[in-house]
């Protein structure tokens, strides 16, 4: 039986049904929004990891010259070779390009480096700001426990070099005594003194390569932060140019910028003139001591003094500052490179050779 509604009762329900319709308000629409993306990682290119271990395998080299025992004359002259096998460019370089990734294994800077990786408008200003001055890596955060582990672990070489020096020259000087057996071939004059020299001259001016072993432990250290096992204390500011330098990569690698793209950036950034300028003064020291040599002990000395020794000296100045104990007013005239060239010379010419 079909059951039939009033016209009225029908109109009346779908009028109500309009209104409620009308009146309910839809579900809310939630926006999700996506997250900022991670920052990137921390890179490093092959190119410094390579310039770092030029250095690390040179220095490791040099520490094998004996501290003194030299048992023939050919002896002295393969250490000679060893020691003088360097391009002061290219080691300069190097050192710092081993600062930088000694400032990777410092957690407290990476991660102070990388709190402003993760907006991308601030990482771009902060890598502006680092290649167009190195020194404001100076000023972030944990770059005096990065100074820390460049100064320590550098410092390690130093004690090393300066005690072969040391034993070197002392011994340069105990093998003219009467009682030494070596003595009879010691104080023989150098054959082919001439020859000798540019032997040197032209090993000092070869290419200097990587080592692979090496280039790949600096660089899976570099990028990971890890792997070293360093340990050194905080170094207050100021830091050395040499120290700014590594510090200034270091932080562009943990920005993420000095991969590959950034290869000739980090190039720039290991150049510093004073480091260099040491080594270079070094050279030309080592070549006036072996021009002056006859025998085989002042050859000694010449290493001891010119190749070991003043290794441990630039090193030192590249790592540490100094404070000047000048008295108040006291007015500090620039070295010009031509004025310390003359300096060099003329204390060259007065100092002591063994005899």
């Amino acid at each position: 039986m079909r059951l039939a509604y009033p016209r009225g009762l029908v109109l009346a329900a779908i009028a109500a049904a309009a209104v409620l319709s009308a009146c309910s308000k839809p579900e809310p629409v939630v926006v999700v929004e996506a997250p900022p993306p991670p920052p990137p990682p921390v890179t490093l290119n092959q190119g410094v990891a390579d310039a770092a271990s030029i250095y690390v395998s040179f220095i490791r080299d040099v520490g094998t010259i004996p501290a003194g025992g030299f048992q023939d004359a050919e002896s002295i002259q393969a250490a000679m070779r060893r020691g003088a096998a360097y391009d002061p460019a290219t080691l300069s370089r190097g050192m710092i390009a081993y600062g930088s990734i000694l400032a990777l294994q410092s957690p407290e800077f990476v991660q102070g480096v990388r709190t402003y990786a993760v907006d991308p408008t601030v990482r771009a200003e902060m890598i502006a700001n680092i290649s167009r001055d190195p020194a404001y890596a100076a000023g972030l955060p944990g770059a005096a426990a990065a100074a820390g582990l460049i100064a320590a672990t550098l410092g390690q070489d130093i004690v090393t070099l300066t005690a072969i020096a040391e034993g070197v020259e002392g011994d340069a000087y105990t093998i003219q005594e009467r009682r030494d057996p070596r003595r009879r071939w010691a104080t023989q004059p150098i054959a082919s003194r001439e020859v000798r020299l540019e032997s040197v001259k032209t090993i000092s001016a070869g290419q200097m390569l990587p080592s692979a072993e090496d280039s790949a432990r600096l660089f899976a250290a570099a990028n990971a932060g890890a792997g070293l096992s360093l340990t050194g204390g905080a170094v207050e500011a100021p830091f050395t140019p040499a120290v700014v330098h590594s510090l200034a990569i270091a932080a562009l690698a943990a920005l993420g910028a000095a991969g590959d793209e950034a290869r000739s950036n980090t190039e720039a950034l290991s150049i510093e003139a004073n480091a260099q300028f040491c080594l270079d003064m070094s050279k030309l020291n080592l070549f006036q001591c072996l021009a002056a040599s006859r025998p085989s002990y002042e050859d000694m000395f010449c290493i001891g003094r010119h190749i070991v020794r003043d290794l441990a000296t630039c090193t030192t100045e590249a790592v540490v500052r100094r404070a000047p104990t000048l008295e108040p007013g006291t007015v500090v005239a620039e070295v010009t490179p031509v004025a310390a060239e003359a300096t060099t010379a003329a204390l060259q010419a007065t100092e002591p050779q063994p005899n």
